[in-house]
Protein backbone atom coordinates (compact mmCIF):
# COMPACT_ATOMS: atom_id res chain seq x y z
CA UNK A 1 0.00 0.00 0.00
CA UNK A 2 1.16 3.45 -0.96
CA UNK A 3 1.31 4.82 2.62
CA UNK A 4 3.49 2.14 4.07
CA UNK A 5 6.50 2.44 1.81
CA UNK A 6 9.07 4.65 3.45
CA UNK A 7 10.04 7.38 1.01
CA UNK A 8 13.41 6.61 -0.56
CA UNK A 9 14.77 9.44 1.53
CA UNK A 10 13.42 8.13 4.85
CA UNK A 11 16.97 7.54 5.94
CA UNK A 12 18.62 10.44 4.15
CA UNK A 13 18.01 12.67 7.13
CA UNK A 14 20.33 10.45 9.22
CA UNK A 15 23.91 11.69 8.92
CA UNK A 16 26.67 9.35 7.86
CA UNK A 17 28.22 9.20 11.34
CA UNK A 18 24.86 8.18 12.79
CA UNK A 19 24.37 5.54 10.13
CA UNK A 20 27.80 4.07 10.82
CA UNK A 21 27.04 4.09 14.53
CA UNK A 22 23.81 2.19 13.95
CA UNK A 23 25.58 -0.49 11.96
CA UNK A 24 28.78 -0.64 14.03
CA UNK A 25 27.13 -0.91 17.44
CA UNK A 26 27.41 -4.61 18.39
CA UNK A 27 24.09 -6.35 18.83
CA UNK A 28 23.36 -8.39 21.92
CA UNK A 29 25.15 -11.73 21.64
CA UNK A 30 22.08 -13.77 20.83
CA UNK A 31 21.87 -15.96 17.79
CA UNK A 32 18.55 -14.53 16.81
CA UNK A 33 16.96 -12.81 13.87
CA UNK A 34 13.89 -11.51 15.63
CA UNK A 35 13.58 -8.47 17.84
CA UNK A 36 11.16 -10.36 20.06
CA UNK A 37 14.06 -12.37 21.49
CA UNK A 38 15.74 -9.19 22.69
CA UNK A 39 12.77 -7.89 24.65
CA UNK A 40 13.84 -9.50 27.96
CA UNK A 41 17.32 -8.02 27.65
CA UNK A 42 16.33 -4.57 26.45
CA UNK A 43 14.36 -2.20 28.60
CA UNK A 44 13.88 0.02 25.56
CA UNK A 45 12.21 -2.74 23.53
CA UNK A 46 10.12 -3.85 26.49
CA UNK A 47 8.79 -0.31 26.90
CA UNK A 48 8.10 0.04 23.17
CA UNK A 49 6.16 -3.24 23.19
CA UNK A 50 4.23 -1.93 26.17
CA UNK A 51 3.34 1.15 24.10
CA UNK A 52 1.93 -1.13 21.41
CA UNK A 53 4.81 -1.18 18.91
CA UNK A 54 4.63 -4.33 16.76
CA UNK A 55 8.23 -5.55 16.59
CA UNK A 56 7.48 -8.17 13.94
CA UNK A 57 6.47 -5.31 11.61
CA UNK A 58 9.38 -3.07 12.61
CA UNK A 59 11.99 -5.68 11.77
CA UNK A 60 10.71 -5.84 8.19
CA UNK A 61 11.79 -2.23 7.75
CA UNK A 62 15.28 -1.54 6.56
CA UNK A 63 17.75 -1.19 9.49
CA UNK A 64 14.89 -0.32 11.87
CA UNK A 65 15.55 -3.24 14.19
CA UNK A 66 19.22 -2.35 14.63
CA UNK A 67 18.24 1.24 15.19
CA UNK A 68 15.89 0.40 18.06
CA UNK A 69 18.55 -1.70 19.78
CA UNK A 70 20.94 1.27 19.85
CA UNK A 71 18.46 3.69 21.46
CA UNK A 72 17.97 4.37 25.13
CA UNK A 73 14.37 4.88 26.21
CA UNK A 74 15.00 7.63 28.77
CA UNK A 75 17.69 9.44 26.80
CA UNK A 76 16.51 9.11 23.18
CA UNK A 77 12.92 7.98 22.99
CA UNK A 78 10.99 9.70 25.76
CA UNK A 79 11.52 13.19 24.27
CA UNK A 80 10.29 12.04 20.85
CA UNK A 81 7.17 10.51 22.43
CA UNK A 82 6.46 13.75 24.29
CA UNK A 83 7.00 15.65 21.05
CA UNK A 84 4.55 13.40 19.15
CA UNK A 85 1.94 13.77 21.89
CA UNK A 86 2.44 17.51 21.72
CA UNK A 87 1.91 17.44 17.96
CA UNK A 88 -1.38 15.67 18.60
CA UNK A 89 -0.74 11.96 18.03
CA UNK A 90 -3.15 10.24 20.44
CA UNK A 91 -1.72 8.06 23.24
CA UNK A 92 -3.43 4.97 21.87
CA UNK A 93 -2.01 5.69 18.40
CA UNK A 94 1.66 6.03 19.43
CA UNK A 95 2.39 2.31 19.10
CA UNK A 96 0.89 2.13 15.63
CA UNK A 97 2.69 5.32 14.62
CA UNK A 98 6.11 4.00 15.70
CA UNK A 99 5.41 0.61 14.11
CA UNK A 100 4.96 2.44 10.79
CA UNK A 101 7.76 4.93 11.32
CA UNK A 102 10.40 3.74 13.83
CA UNK A 103 12.96 6.01 12.14
CA UNK A 104 11.53 9.08 13.80
CA UNK A 105 13.12 7.91 17.05
CA UNK A 106 16.56 8.67 15.61
CA UNK A 107 15.64 12.14 14.35
CA UNK A 108 17.01 15.29 15.89
CA UNK A 109 14.31 16.84 18.08
CA UNK A 110 15.10 20.38 16.92
CA UNK A 111 14.77 19.35 13.28
CA UNK A 112 11.36 17.84 14.03
CA UNK A 113 10.24 20.98 15.83
CA UNK A 114 11.41 23.13 12.90
CA UNK A 115 9.25 21.09 10.50
CA UNK A 116 6.17 21.51 12.67
CA UNK A 117 6.91 25.23 13.01
CA UNK A 118 7.12 25.43 9.22
CA UNK A 119 3.65 23.87 8.85
CA UNK A 120 2.29 26.31 11.45
CA UNK A 121 3.88 29.19 9.53
CA UNK A 122 1.94 28.03 6.47
CA UNK A 123 -1.21 28.45 8.56
CA UNK A 124 -1.95 24.75 9.11
CA UNK A 125 -3.90 24.55 12.38
CA UNK A 126 -2.90 22.31 15.28
CA UNK A 127 -5.68 19.79 14.64
CA UNK A 128 -4.84 19.73 10.92
CA UNK A 129 -1.16 19.04 11.61
CA UNK A 130 -2.11 16.26 14.05
CA UNK A 131 -4.35 14.68 11.41
CA UNK A 132 -1.67 14.92 8.71
CA UNK A 133 1.09 13.46 10.89
CA UNK A 134 -1.15 10.61 12.04
CA UNK A 135 -2.25 9.76 8.52
CA UNK A 136 1.17 10.16 6.89
CA UNK A 137 3.62 8.94 9.55
CA UNK A 138 6.69 9.74 7.43
CA UNK A 139 5.74 13.39 7.05
CA UNK A 140 8.05 14.70 9.76
CA UNK A 141 11.10 12.88 8.39
CA UNK A 142 11.23 15.40 5.56
CA UNK A 143 13.15 18.63 5.61
CA UNK A 144 11.43 22.00 5.46
CA UNK A 145 12.83 22.48 1.92
CA UNK A 146 11.18 19.29 0.75
CA UNK A 147 7.83 20.14 2.33
CA UNK A 148 8.01 23.61 0.81
CA UNK A 149 8.84 22.24 -2.64
CA UNK A 150 5.95 19.82 -2.41
CA UNK A 151 3.38 22.44 -1.49
CA UNK A 152 4.77 24.60 -4.31
CA UNK A 153 4.50 21.72 -6.78
CA UNK A 154 0.79 21.09 -6.10
CA UNK A 155 -0.02 24.78 -6.02
CA UNK A 156 1.66 25.48 -9.39
CA UNK A 157 1.00 22.21 -11.18
CA UNK A 158 -2.73 22.34 -10.43
CA UNK A 159 -3.05 26.11 -10.36
CA UNK A 160 -4.67 26.00 -6.92
CA UNK A 161 -4.92 28.84 -4.43
CA UNK A 162 -2.84 28.62 -1.25
CA UNK A 163 -5.97 27.71 0.70
CA UNK A 164 -6.99 24.97 -1.73
CA UNK A 165 -3.47 23.55 -1.80
CA UNK A 166 -3.54 23.30 1.99
CA UNK A 167 -6.94 21.69 1.89
CA UNK A 168 -5.70 19.12 -0.63
CA UNK A 169 -2.74 17.96 1.48
CA UNK A 170 -4.77 17.96 4.70
CA UNK A 171 -7.13 15.48 3.04
CA UNK A 172 -4.36 13.38 1.47
CA UNK A 173 -1.15 14.11 3.40
CA UNK A 174 0.74 11.27 1.73
CA UNK A 175 0.97 13.63 -1.28
CA UNK A 176 3.73 15.32 0.71
CA UNK A 177 5.58 12.08 1.45
CA UNK A 178 5.12 9.82 -1.58
CA UNK A 179 7.05 9.97 -4.82
CA UNK A 180 6.10 12.66 -7.32
CA UNK A 181 6.60 10.57 -10.46
CA UNK A 182 3.26 8.69 -10.27
CA UNK A 183 1.47 11.97 -9.54
CA UNK A 184 3.01 13.66 -12.59
CA UNK A 185 2.13 10.63 -14.71
CA UNK A 186 -1.50 10.64 -13.56
CA UNK A 187 -1.85 14.34 -14.33
CA UNK A 188 -0.39 13.63 -17.77
CA UNK A 189 -2.83 10.73 -18.31
CA UNK A 190 -5.83 12.90 -17.36
CA UNK A 191 -4.81 15.62 -19.76
CA UNK A 192 -3.30 13.80 -22.73
CA UNK A 193 -4.99 10.39 -22.78
CA UNK A 194 -8.37 11.14 -21.20
CA UNK A 195 -8.66 14.62 -22.68
CA UNK A 196 -9.66 16.66 -19.62
CA UNK A 197 -9.02 20.43 -19.67
CA UNK A 198 -6.68 21.92 -17.05
CA UNK A 199 -9.54 23.55 -15.11
CA UNK A 200 -11.43 20.24 -15.14
CA UNK A 201 -8.40 18.39 -13.77
CA UNK A 202 -8.16 21.03 -11.06
CA UNK A 203 -11.76 20.39 -9.99
CA UNK A 204 -11.41 16.60 -10.22
CA UNK A 205 -8.27 16.52 -8.08
CA UNK A 206 -9.68 18.94 -5.56
CA UNK A 207 -12.82 16.82 -5.13
CA UNK A 208 -11.04 13.44 -5.10
CA UNK A 209 -7.31 13.82 -4.39
CA UNK A 210 -6.89 10.02 -4.53
CA UNK A 211 -6.96 10.26 -8.32
CA UNK A 212 -3.39 11.58 -8.15
CA UNK A 213 -2.17 8.28 -6.72
CA UNK A 214 -4.60 5.85 -8.37
CA UNK A 215 -3.43 3.13 -10.73
CA UNK A 216 -3.12 4.56 -14.24
CA UNK A 217 -4.49 1.40 -15.77
CA UNK A 218 -7.62 1.52 -13.61
CA UNK A 219 -8.10 5.20 -14.33
CA UNK A 220 -8.01 4.57 -18.07
CA UNK A 221 -10.29 1.53 -17.96
CA UNK A 222 -12.88 3.30 -15.84
CA UNK A 223 -12.80 6.39 -18.05
CA UNK A 224 -13.07 4.28 -21.18
CA UNK A 225 -16.19 2.55 -19.89
CA UNK A 226 -17.89 5.67 -18.54
CA UNK A 227 -17.09 7.87 -21.52
CA UNK A 228 -17.08 5.53 -24.49
CA UNK A 229 -19.63 2.88 -23.46
CA UNK A 230 -21.99 4.86 -21.21
CA UNK A 231 -21.52 8.09 -23.16
CA UNK A 232 -20.81 10.32 -20.14
CA UNK A 233 -19.25 13.62 -21.28
CA UNK A 234 -16.14 15.13 -19.67
CA UNK A 235 -18.03 17.89 -17.87
CA UNK A 236 -20.25 15.34 -16.09
CA UNK A 237 -17.25 13.26 -15.02
CA UNK A 238 -15.75 16.48 -13.66
CA UNK A 239 -18.86 17.01 -11.55
CA UNK A 240 -18.77 13.48 -10.10
CA UNK A 241 -15.11 12.43 -10.06
CA UNK A 242 -15.69 10.10 -7.09
CA UNK A 243 -16.91 7.65 -9.73
CA UNK A 244 -13.22 6.99 -10.50
CA UNK A 245 -12.77 5.57 -6.99
CA UNK A 246 -15.47 2.97 -7.61
CA UNK A 247 -14.85 -0.57 -8.72
CA UNK A 248 -15.34 -0.86 -12.46
CA UNK A 249 -17.25 -4.11 -12.02
CA UNK A 250 -19.84 -2.33 -9.87
CA UNK A 251 -20.28 0.41 -12.48
CA UNK A 252 -20.63 -2.18 -15.26
CA UNK A 253 -23.13 -4.39 -13.41
CA UNK A 254 -25.36 -1.49 -12.47
CA UNK A 255 -25.18 0.17 -15.87
CA UNK A 256 -26.03 -3.09 -17.65
CA UNK A 257 -28.95 -3.72 -15.29
CA UNK A 258 -30.31 -0.22 -15.91
CA UNK A 259 -29.83 -0.68 -19.68
CA UNK A 260 -31.70 -4.00 -19.47
CA UNK A 261 -34.57 -2.21 -17.68
CA UNK A 262 -34.47 0.70 -20.13
CA UNK A 263 -33.52 3.13 -17.34
CA UNK A 264 -29.90 3.99 -18.17
CA UNK A 265 -30.41 7.75 -18.47
CA UNK A 266 -27.44 9.93 -17.50
CA UNK A 267 -28.47 13.21 -19.12
CA UNK A 268 -29.52 15.77 -16.47
CA UNK A 269 -31.87 17.39 -18.99
CA UNK A 270 -34.05 14.25 -19.05
CA UNK A 271 -36.76 13.59 -16.42
CA UNK A 272 -35.53 10.07 -15.60
CA UNK A 273 -31.94 11.31 -15.04
CA UNK A 274 -29.66 9.19 -12.83
CA UNK A 275 -26.57 10.89 -11.44
CA UNK A 276 -23.24 9.09 -11.40
CA UNK A 277 -23.20 9.55 -7.65
CA UNK A 278 -26.46 7.60 -7.30
CA UNK A 279 -25.15 5.00 -9.69
CA UNK A 280 -22.07 4.14 -7.66
CA UNK A 281 -22.49 5.21 -4.05
CA UNK A 282 -25.85 3.78 -3.03
CA UNK A 283 -25.99 0.36 -1.36
CA UNK A 284 -27.52 -2.40 -3.51
CA UNK A 285 -31.00 -2.43 -1.95
CA UNK A 286 -31.40 1.36 -2.21
CA UNK A 287 -30.00 1.35 -5.74
CA UNK A 288 -32.50 -1.35 -6.73
CA UNK A 289 -35.64 0.08 -5.13
CA UNK A 290 -35.03 3.81 -5.63
CA UNK A 291 -33.06 3.95 -8.88
CA UNK A 292 -33.75 0.75 -10.82
CA UNK A 293 -37.30 0.42 -9.43
CA UNK A 294 -36.70 -3.31 -9.11
CA UNK A 295 -36.03 -5.81 -6.34
CA UNK A 296 -32.59 -6.98 -5.23
CA UNK A 297 -33.67 -10.48 -6.31
CA UNK A 298 -34.22 -9.19 -9.86
CA UNK A 299 -30.74 -7.66 -9.79
CA UNK A 300 -29.14 -10.89 -8.51
CA UNK A 301 -30.97 -12.92 -11.14
CA UNK A 302 -29.84 -10.53 -13.85
CA UNK A 303 -26.20 -10.73 -12.71
CA UNK A 304 -26.31 -14.53 -13.08
CA UNK A 305 -27.16 -14.12 -16.76
CA UNK A 306 -24.02 -12.09 -17.47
Amino acid sequence: DWDDIPPSSALEEISEEEAVKIIAEPLLPLQSSTLRDYVDHSETLAKLVHLGVDLSQVEKRQKAGQLLLTLDFEKDIRKILLFLKDVGVEDNQLGLFLTKNPYILAEDLEALETRVAYLKSKKFGKAEIAQMVSRAPYLLLFSVERLDNRLGFFKNELGLSVKKTKDLVIRLPRLLTGKLEPVKENLQVCQVELGFQRNEIQQIVFKTPKILTASKKRLKQTFDYLHNIMGIPHHMLTRFPQVFNSKLLRIKERHMFLTFLGRAQYDPAQPSYISLDQLVSLPDEVFCTEIAKASTQDFEKFLKTL
